[in-house]
């Protein structure tokens, strides 16, 4: 008995061994999947943290010269030359295959929807910096003695110029120069000879020149054109559409590839920024309020706004969002380019959040080039920190063309690194403020340009996951899954088998009985008395005149709704009808009797034969020749006729 209870508790003990040895070994592999998964994202981390590290540990280096910080961001510019490298593709194979799917109503409500999401959230960037800058008010005169005459040229550029060069570039002239090349209105000296003078005058002039850099705006005009005229071609243009899918799958492998080298050059670029900064201390204690105030902006609007803009939209979480694009989130911190984050973006959105390819494809190369909502925020922060710095009152006017030269200027500037400083220029211009304090903010530019390339991708991200939401009935219908939205959708009958048709508690209905003949002595009674009956006959109930019951055998019954009790009715009794006599029955003969009339009408038919030969006369001697020939051919058998006589016992007779 011991030994039992023994064994039985050593059973139970290797059991709950096994069970949580099975346990440890699910929570351990489903450990290996998150980290296997998020081990790009993890190294992109570490390479941010040790990038700051290392950058820092590096300026308390004495005599660091340019060839050595050359060296250390070398790593980082081989990134950026990489991406660089893939974003021409990207966006001309992106565009034509989103377009390509979709029909030219789907694609204008696409689009329409993202231009109105876009432009509502840099104007919000916009005012939230004007409003943040005139509370916090960080620009103190004092900080102009401190600064360096190291600015740019003013070049005296209109913002109408700026607005002219967005729309030239949109049409752009060669479309390969529009490849690396973009046009830019400048001012030039140009010589005016004057009479009677030897040296002529200077005189400014506007000129339209190209300068180097990729005309995103051009190439999108002309693609989004293409892929819309290349989906209208049904059949004849999937040759196209297949050419443009495997070659931005091919690019999009390519993303992967070089993603696994982003931790080493992003950690370069850090680190090469942090470290050739001259004097940290000094700048912080400058522009330390400026920096808090842009940070604070865009932490407002990329943590605050953009989240709730989304859940108001699509219902759904936006923390989960932001686990989806935090390595796009990353790289766009490390890189400062929104273009060159563009490849990760699409990597982040189409396989974390299984975004629509059409929607990514369309929305996100648009979004790179005009959405930048923290470069409107950091742009209208500066402009109004420049005019508190010079002690510049600003009207309300003035505040509202900076916010709004602020968008338009967004709107135009180039998704490269430090693209802002050179928009500054057209926002300054266009409220008389003074271009060459623009200088002050480069010191602290490569911090908050990373910080604002960040909010622009975010901001791109969650406008493809509201457009997508807001897309989905039409690519259903695209697809083929929904009817479309303005016809009348009549569903189709369900498929009912007879199983389905039988209801289990009314019985199912039988079909009509076909009439019957009336049964002998059970005609339908007549309400009326009988005249039949020598004494008066009084109403009949109900039980008299009900009929017989089809399950009835019996077709004499005194009562026909039941099956038993065989009697015939009385003459009196209702439902009373005669049994059937000899006089109403079909006479019969005898069959000798019948036999001998067939006899009597043959040989009636027989005399009439002889009559009618007899009246034709003789026959020739070729009838005879005729006759005894065809008896030949018969082969000696017997007539027709002949067995007829013979069956019935008819004699034969001689014909004349």
């Amino acid at each position: 008995m011991t030994n039992k209870h023994l064994g039985n508790q050593t059973s139970a003990a290797l059991q709950m061994d096994d069970g949580m040895e099975a346990e440890l070994k699910d929570n351990t592999n489903q450990q290996c999947g998150w980290f296997s998964r998020n081990l790009l994202l993890a190294l992109t981390l570490l390479g941010v943290i040790a990038g700051t590290v290392l950058g820092m540990m590096l300026r308390y280096v004495p005599d660091l010269d340019t060839n050595t910080l050359m060296l250390i961001s070398f790593p980082g510019d081989i990134l950026m030359r990489m991406l660089k490298m893939l974003i021409l593709p990207l966006i001309i194979s992106s565009l034509i295959t989103g377009l390509a799917g979709l029909d030219a109503r789907s694609s204008g409500r696409m689009g329409s929807r993202a231009m109105v999401y876009y432009m509502s959230t840099t104007v919000i960037a916009a005012v939230l910096g004007v409003i943040l800058v005139l509370g916090i008010h960080p620009g103190n005169p004092k900080l102009r003695s401190s600064q360096v005459n190291s600015a740019p040229k003013n070049q005296e550029v209109s913002s109408l110029d700026a607005f002219l060069d967005l729309i030239r570039n949109l049409f752009p002239e060669n479309l390969v120069q529009a490849c690396f090349q973009q046009v830019q209105t400048v001012l030039k000296k140009v010589a005016v000879p004057v009479q009677n003078q030897t040296e002529p005058i200077l005189v400014n002039s506007k000129k339209l020149e190209m300068k180097w850099g990729i005309n995103v705006l051009g190439l999108i005009g002309f693609f989004i054109t293409f892929g819309i005229c290349m989906g209208k071609m049904g059949e004849r243009g999937k040759l196209m559409c297949d050419f443009f899918n495997i070659l931005n799958e091919i690019i999009m492998k390519m993303v992967s590839m070089i993603m696994w080298y982003s931790p080493v050059g992003i950690a370069s670029l850090i680190c090469g920024k942090i470290a050739a900064i001259g004097d940290l201390e000094m700048v912080a204690r400058q522009l330390g309020m400026y920096m808090v105030t842009v940070i604070v902006g865009l932490v407002i609007h990329g943590g605050l706004i953009l989240p709730v803009i989304f859940f108001a939209v699509t219902r759904k979480n936006p923390f989960t969002f932001y686990s989806g694009i935090f390595q796009a989130w990353i790289t766009a911190l490390g890189t400062a380019s929104s273009a060159g984050t563009l490849p990760v973006t699409f990597r982040c959105l189409e396989e974390n959040l299984k975004i629509d390819k059409r929607v990514t494809r369309f929305v996100l190369p648009i979004g790179a080039t005009i959405n930048m909502d923290g470069t409107a925020l950091y742009e209208a922060v500066a402009a109004i920190f420049i005019a508190q710095m010079n002690d510049i009152a600003l009207d309300g006017g003035q505040i509202v063309t900076v916010s709004m030269t602020a968008t338009l200027a967004s709107v135009g500037a180039a998704s490269i690194p430090s693209a802002g400083l050179v928009t500054m220029l057209l926002i300054l211009t266009a409220v008389g403020l003074p271009t060459q304090d623009i200088s002050l903010l480069i010191a602290v530019d490569w911090l908050l340009d990373r910080m604002r390339t960040s909010i622009n991708v975010v901001g791109d991200s969650f406008g493809a996951g509201i457009v997508d939401h807001l897309s989905r009935a039409e690519l259903a219908v695209i697809d083929g899954d929904i009817p479309l939205s303005d016809e009348v959708f009549v569903p189709p009958p369900p498929l009912l088998t007879e199983i389905d048709l039988i209801d289990p508690i009314k019985p199912p209905e039988l079909p009509p009985r076909s009439p019957r003949p009336p049964k002998l002595n059970h005609h339908a009674p007549s309400l009326t008395p009988s005249h039949h009956s020598p004494r008066s006959v009084r109403s009949p109930s109900p039980h008299s005149i009900r009929s017989p019951s089809p399950r009835s055998v019996c077709s004499h019954s005194p009562r026909p709704f039941r099956t038993h009790s065989p009697r015939l009715l009385r003459r009196t009794e209702p439902g009373y009808c005669a049994l059937p006599t000899h006089d109403n029955q079909i006479t019969t003969l005898p069959r000798g009797f019948r036999e001998r009339g067939r006899d009597r009408e043959r040989d009636r038919e027989r005399a009439r034969l002889q009559e009618r030969e007899r009246d034709k006369g003789s026959e020739t001697e070729e009838d005879e020749e005729k006759e005894r020939m065809m008896d030949e051919a018969s082969d000696g058998e017997e007539s027709d006729d002949t067995a007829y006589d013979r069956r019935h016992k008819i004699p034969p007779c001689d014909l004349p």
